[in-house]
């Protein structure tokens, strides 16, 4: 299994409600990519001071790197990420992604 870490450093200006929009857009992507599967959205809660100013996340677990990597060229895929790079603090330099292989028990 691949996890697909996304964390963001969104603008102060984006309200809620549009941060709302972007998280649904992703997880809508659920239903046209196949292999996608769980995805999870939260704001940083660490204590520790090593954020970089990264205030928010999400995790998409992909079956494999063949769902991960249809899922990266696939266009909704491409207006989804689009949304929410526009939405960033720096756009690209807002953002911070790293997939993990996974092993499931």
């Amino acid at each position: 299994m691949i996890r697909h870490c996304v964390f963001a450093r969104f603008r102060g200006d984006v309200p809620e409600t549009e941060r709302a929009a972007i998280h649904a857009d992703l997880e809508a992507l659920r239903t046209v990519i196949d292999g996608m599967s769980q995805v999870h959205f939260g704001v940083n809660v660490s204590p520790e001071p090593f954020a970089r100013g990264f205030t928010q996340g999400f995790t998409i677990d992909f079956r494999d790197a063949a769902a991960r990597d249809a899922y990266l060229v696939h266009e909704a895929h491409q207006r989804a990420g689009a949304r929410l790079v526009a939405a960033l603090d720096g756009g690209t330099e807002g953002l911070m992604v790293i997939d993990l292989e996974v092993t499931q028990m």
